[in-house]
């Protein structure tokens, strides 16, 4: 083993829901796309099937491997593969991707023992070979250099008006952040100054030779190509006192027709920002899927590597309702779940509302699950009054330090950045994820939703957050489930703006598909009707349909056995009854009682 190699401890990757710990070493050779090979350890644990969205690559290698036998059933971990063999991939992402099953973020999933990321030991100069950037230019101080400057003469400026000549090639951060505070002490706020110290850092040591540059001026994107190192001069207004030679394109796109997650990167407001998540989708600006194929033809490349530029600009699509579904789930009619599926599609944030025992949650959860191709694109959270924005998006928590198990509060992220960041990861960014909302109604939800409520509306924008400072934006593959129980009167009424951001699908026991629910379920599992007579005979007498007994109460197997259904009757229904009608003075089972509701039937 050369010394190189030893520079680096060995990292560890934990395989989804819990799962056992795979193991691996950065290797000193580049791969194919420019990172550090790695070596996956003989002896690791490999989930044994996979997710839409790995990557061919990736899917091929383990096929490969499989049918070679340096990855066989593991006798260790009942359940999962595991390597035979030291598996050398072309990347920490590639590594991640073969063990996992799915796409992966390599450098921040493979960690030490002591949980530090495997980018934290590929130096601070490191840096991916090609990256794409915004800079503005169409508003320094009210002039617009972009169509004066910058497309005509083949530059690339930051004003840096306030910073002292000589700051060297590729001054540290440190030296910067000294720089903007002697310089603009006085003229500019703390956030302003910070934001400046990332510019800089971006701009003077981040960019390079050939990396894509953007810009945008008069409602048109320009994009252009890096060309020169940064310089310092003098300059008119000291408007431009940093340069970069630049080659632009003269002929700018209109920003009204570029990919939704594209304007979401370009709203940030910053005068320098990072668009290296995006930069396929820069790439394939004004070119079909034909003409990058045949580009890609036409230069020497992978063939079994896909075209970024290709699966950048994928939409999210939601597989169309199948009869299995529909018999699956009980549904009277597979039409209805296509217009559920063409609602999601469409609005992006669905509320199913009904009375209780209707089925709203277990309904959510499985059309999530089929839509998003499995339950790991899903997660579910409950509102309660209690429930905050800092229990959903992030906030400061108490959070017990794993070395010194000292308590202190910590940023911590919410149910819905969590899900968010696994959405947007590269290689996720076409599969359907899903937010399920339990109870959505019980929370406060201005108070709990935020910026939110801007973002379900406008996708393709994004807010500075709060707490983290960071720029979040909801991708287009995130879809959001809430249930509401219409019987619960005690909670304040649906605002306004909730309304007009998603879709209402009722599910009542007067229409279908929950009127006729129980009577499917009693047949598919060979009981008579009986119950199901009951439960109409029972909403037949209940004037307010917010209150009628949905079927799950008596689809349960307890039910079935002797005494069941009493006992059912007795302790589920009749109690909500009784308060539904508190104070009315209604014997309630006189009314509601199964004796009376037989008698009725006979």
């Amino acid at each position: 083993m050369s010394d190189e190699r030893m520079e680096y401890p060995e990292f560890r990757l934990r395989l989804p829901n819990e799962g056992p710990y795979a193991r691996g070493r950065v290797l000193p050779e580049k791969g194919m796309n420019g990172s550090l090979k790695f070596l996956v350890l003989a002896g690791s644990p490999v989930r044994s099937q996979t997710l839409p969205g790995i990557g061919r690559h990736a899917a091929e290698q383990r096929d490969r491997l499989v049918t070679d036998d340096g990855i066989q059933e593991s006798e260790r971990w009942p359940g999962y593969l595991e390597t035979t063999r030291d598996i050398e991939c072309n990347s920490p992402s590639a590594a991640g991707s073969v063990v996992t099953g799915r796409s992966s973020d390599g450098l921040s999933e493979w960690r030490t023992a002591e949980g530090f990321p495997l980018v934290d030991y590929l130096g601070s100069s490191w840096r991916t070979p090609r990256k794409a950037w915004l800079v503005r230019g169409s508003n320094v101080s009210g002039r617009d250099l972009v169509k004066r400057l910058w497309v005509p003469e083949g530059w690339l400026t930051l004003a840096a008006s306030h910073l002292p000549q000589g700051v060297g090639e590729e001054p540290t951060k440190s030296t910067l952040r000294r720089y903007v505070e002697e310089g603009y002490d006085a003229s500019a706020s703390y956030g302003q100054k910070q934001a400046m110290i990332d510019e800089l850092h971006y701009f003077l040591t981040q960019m390079r030779h050939g990396d894509t540059v953007c810009t945008i001026s008069n409602g048109q994107l320009f994009i252009g190509t890096v060309s020169g190192d940064a310089e310092q001069v003098e300059s008119e207004g000291s408007l431009s006192n940093l340069r970069r030679r630049a080659d632009w394109d003269p002929s700018g796109v209109p920003y009204d027709v570029l990919p939704e997650e594209l304007q979401q990167k370009l709203s940030v407001q910053h005068d320098v920002v990072d668009l290296t998540s995006v930069l396929a989708l820069v790439e394939g600006l004004g070119r079909s899927d034909e003409e990058l194929a045949e580009e890609a033809e036409a230069i020497e490349r992978d063939p079994s590597v896909a075209i970024q530029a290709i699966t950048a600009r994928r939409e999210p699509e939601l597989p169309e309702p199948t009869d299995e579904l529909a018999a699956e789930l009980l549904v009277h009619d597979k039409a209805w779940l296509s217009e559920v599926r063409d609602l999601l599609a469409d609005e992006r944030q669905l509320v199913l509302y009904g009375p209780p025992g209707t089925g709203k949650t277990y309904l959510a959860l499985k059309l999530a699950e089929f839509f998003g191709g499995g339950p790991e694109q899903v997660q579910l959270v409950q509102f309660h009054p209690a429930y905050a924005y800092e229990d959903f998006i992030e906030g400061f928590r108490p959070r017990e330090d794993p070395d010194t198990k000292e308590v202190a509060f910590r940023l911590t992220a919410g149910p819905l950045r969590d899900l968010r960041d696994l959405a947007a990861r590269e290689g996720n960014r076409h599969i359907p994820h899903f937010l399920i909302i339990d109870e959505i109604n019980r929370a406060n939800l201005a108070k709990v939703f935020g910026e939110l409520y801007f973002l379900l509306e406008y996708r393709n924008k994004s807010v500075r957050l709060p707490y983290s400072g960071d720029d979040f934006a909801l991708p287009s593959n995130l879809f959001v489930i809430g249930t509401m129980n219409a019987a619960d009167r005690s909670i304040a009424l649906v605002d306004a703006a909730m309304r007009r951001r998603f879709a209402f699908v009722e599910l009542s026991p007067r229409t279908e598909p929950t009127s006729g629910l129980l009577r499917r379920w009693l047949a598919r599992e060979m009981r008579g009707p009986g119950p199901a007579d009951l439960l109409d005979a029972l909403n037949s007498r209940i004037d307010d349909p917010d209150f009628r007994i949905g079927p799950s109460y008596l689809m349960k197997k307890g039910v079935y056995r002797e005494g069941g259904l009493e006992r059912t009757w007795r302790t589920k229904i009749l109690p909500l009854l009784e308060e539904h009608h508190y104070g009315e003075g209604i014997d309630i089972e006189k009314r509601y009682g199964l004796a009376a509701l037989r008698k009725l039937l006979r």
